[in-house]
């Protein structure tokens, strides 16, 4: 499919139809999640994956009620990470592990810790949640391109999510991307002009 194929037919599915998506093919939108674009390349998000339909209906009133998550096949939690020693030492192993030259991640890690530095924590948490929605726009034209549908959603609370799922304190859940397979049909896309967002 296209980019503007899967672009122009995405929409925000709003029920799914139960139907399980195989795992080779939520891999392979993993890898494409995985490869998203991020500032100093510091990947600064996790994503938990939540298969089990009792663990789905459990995060559903902690939803608003929202039937995304008990219809669809994977939710997928989008989850910011603020942990910035772990993220920038990381990237720099990740870096020497691929004989990137030492002088290039010292200057690319510096920039980073610097960067990371001058800002406070609500800062760092901005940002980090800025970037996330990077890796959350491949998960959602990922999955048209693939031949399933999907959902942003900001409808939930996060507290809940973190205490159910047991997610660790530097993560704070910012999205969910339920998958599967539609069991409703689109709308138009009602969108400004181009006239409109362009100046």
């Amino acid at each position: 499919m296209q980019f503007a194929d899967c672009v122009m037919q995405r929409y925000a599915t709003k029920k799914f139809d139960g139907r399980a998506i195989p795992e080779a093919k939520v891999n392979e939108l993993l890898e494409l999640v995985r490869f998203a674009p991020s500032a100093l390349n510091i990947q600064p998000w996790k994503i938990k994956v939540v298969a089990d339909k009792k663990t789905k209906e459990t995060l559903r009133p902690a939803s608003n009620n929202q039937e995304q998550i008990t219809t669809c096949s994977h939710l997928l939690v989008f989850c910011a990470d603020s942990d910035y020693d772990s993220l920038v030492k990381r990237l720099g192993a990740l870096m020497k592990k691929n004989h990137v030259p030492a002088e290039i991640i010292e200057k690319v890690t510096g920039m980073a810790a610097l960067f990371a530095a001058g800002m406070s924590k609500e800062q760092q948490a901005a940002w980090s949640q800025a970037q996330t929605y990077l890796a959350l726009g491949n998960a959602l034209n990922g999955a048209k391109s693939l031949g399933f549908d999907s959902c942003p959603m900001g409808g939930f609370n996060p507290k809940e999510y973190s205490r159910i799922l047991k997610i660790p304190a530097h993560l704070t859940p910012v999205m969910l991307c339920p998958i599967g397979y539609a069991a409703d049909k689109p709308g138009p896309k009602i969108r400004f002009a181009r006239e409109e967002i362009v100046f």
